[in-house]
């Protein structure tokens, strides 16, 4: 799952060896056999042909062809009105050859990306053994085939591409295993509740920062000083990270035997091609913007982590990215709050992991259309990626069915803080999404710290009154601000809602935090 050097002339040779002759109807990866297209939508279809072609499109709930002349490049789009949701049907593209797509669906298509969390496929597995819940019987049972699977090959490249390898193919045991976890199990949600076939477009890349996913007009007009450390550092750590490995040189031929050789030192993440910002965006999402979707889910923040206060308007701005280079409106984006990790605390500390998980709060809290899927409860302190994926890919679905779909029965987040009280030495808490009540599970709430006006936090006890908490510790007699759940790994943090849904870590003070001035 780490980032790996790709020459973009391989990518592109790649690419090449698979397209017909010029002149032929040519279509991206995206437009082929087993694909999902979005149900009552004007969805695009696009492709390549010899400038000043005619290319019609006819599909079998139509009935009429649509046609249109390429451009002076070769370029041409159409946009056919989909009904609702069925299939399978055949789509027939007519230039100056014939082009039968088959088997295609109409449903709900839903874009996945982000970083390793989101890469992690159904049957990964470390040295250790450890991987995603109960995979193989997950890969046994996964005959789903009107769910469709399509992944974005890992590439990188400097400028926007019009094409990405990859195809589409039908759920089933063979095809799902090498397939994102988070993804599938986000789909196969869905696909029980609405009985509609769901298409899934996975792009995700480990261990790679937000920057990388979104364009570089936004990155030069909004983040000067982010493309300014990149370009300005990047030189020099490279430099270093050559005499490192000249060095090593050096001592594996002074070794004098292979027990003997030293390590060879690894890339760093930020010199790797996946850390560039914009690289991504440009191979992995400007090619597939075209696709009519009904939304995106991500799994991202580890590698932005030591920047969190950057992130709070990172993050907000690469969803609008997407949106207005899209062209398809606000679409729901929900997301996935960083789970707990190493090991807990034995005393409240300030973490940069927490104020991560603060900067994807804000941005559920000032985007609109979003949601945010809570999964501090179900981390590891040695692993960095949960193997709970199940209930990952469901708490991300319970937002899409409440929030996209109207299923108003479905609670779809827990506990969010809305404001506090002072009363008598004591903090009184208010949250919104108590959905029947609070619940402290597995006994007395824990993970609450009070501070009074010198800021230094202490352990503090909390009680459920109501719908509300309350929150004292007798060596705080004034107290001014409560932190819950906020380290990167607040283990035992316990305050749910009746629904069973975990309260997101938060803060009641704005005092500056350890990466106020990271950029």
């Amino acid at each position: 799952m780490n980032c790996k050097n790709y020459l973009l002339a391989v990518v592109t040779l790649a690419l090449a060896c698979c397209v017909p002759a010029f002149g032929d109807v040519r279509l991206p990866a995206l437009i082929s056999d087993n694909m999902v297209l979005q149900q009552n939508m004007n969805v695009p279809i696009w492709g390549f042909a010899e400038p000043g072609e005619k290319v019609s499109i006819k599909a079998d709930w139509q009935t009429f062809a649509t046609s249109v002349k390429t451009d002076r490049n070769g370029n041409w789009k159409i946009r056919l009105h989909t009904p609702k949701y069925g299939g399978p049907y055949e789509i027939i593209i007519n230039g100056k050859n014939k082009v039968i797509l088959k088997n295609v669906l109409i449903g709900e298509v839903w874009v996945c990306s982000g970083q390793s969390n989101m890469y992690m496929p159904v049957n990964y597995t470390d040295k250790y053994n450890r991987g995603v819940l109960n995979y193989e019987n997950e890969i046994k049972a996964a005959n789903y085939p009107n769910i469709r699977l399509f992944t974005v090959g890992n590439t990188v490249a400097a400028t926007p591409q019009v094409n990405c390898p990859g195809n589409w193919s039908q759920c089933d045991s063979n095809t799902v295993a090498n397939f994102s976890a988070v993804a599938y199990f986000f789909g196969r949600y869905l696909h029980k509740e609405l009985k509609t076939p769901i298409g899934l477009i996975h792009t995700s890349w480990g261990g790679t920062p937000a920057e990388s996913w979104t364009s570089i007009d936004t990155l030069e007009s909004q983040f000067p000083e982010l493309l300014k450390r990149q370009r300005k550092d990047m030189p020099k750590l490279n430099d270093t990270y050559q005499k490192q490995l000249e060095k090593w040189e050096l001592d594996k031929l002074k070794a004098g035997s292979d027990a003997n050789i030293p390590p060879k030192p690894n890339q760093p993440y930020w010199l790797s091609d996946c850390w560039q910002p914009s690289w991504l965006y440009n191979s992995m999402i400007h090619p597939i913007m075209p696709f009519g979707i009904r939304g995106a889910i991500w799994y991202q923040g580890e590698s932005n982590g030591d920047r969190a206060y950057q992130y709070r308007t990172l993050f907000p701005a690469m969803i609008k990215d997407w949106r207005d280079n899209w062209k398809q409106g606000k679409f729901p984006f929900y997301f996935v709050q960083l789970a707990n990790f190493q090991e807990p605390q034995n005393q409240p500390v300030e973490n940069h992991w927490a104020e991560l998980r603060e900067a994807q709060l804000m941005t559920m809290k000032n985007v609109n259309n979003t949601g945010m899927a809570v999964t501090v409860d179900i981390g590891e302190a040695d692993w960095i990626h949960p193997r709970n994926k199940q209930d990952v890919g469901k708490r991300l679905a319970l937002w899409a069915l409440a929030k996209t779909y109207g299923c108003k029965e479905n609670v779809f987040s827990g506990p969010i803080y809305k404001s506090m009280r002072i009363d008598d030495g004591k903090i009184r808490l208010f949250f919104d999404y108590v959905d029947g009540g609070l619940v402290a599970k597995d006994g007395p709430l824990k993970r609450f710290a009070i501070a009074g006006i010198d800021r230094k936090f202490v352990w503090a006890n909390a009680d459920i009154e109501g719908d509300s908490v309350v929150v004292y510790s007798e060596h705080i007699l004034n107290p001014v601000a409560v932190r819950y759940a906020w380290e990167i790994n607040p283990y035992g943090c316990n305050l749910y809602n009746k629904a069973g849904l975990p309260t997101s870590p938060f803060r009641t003070d704005d005092w500056p935090g350890i990466t106020y001035d990271k950029n």
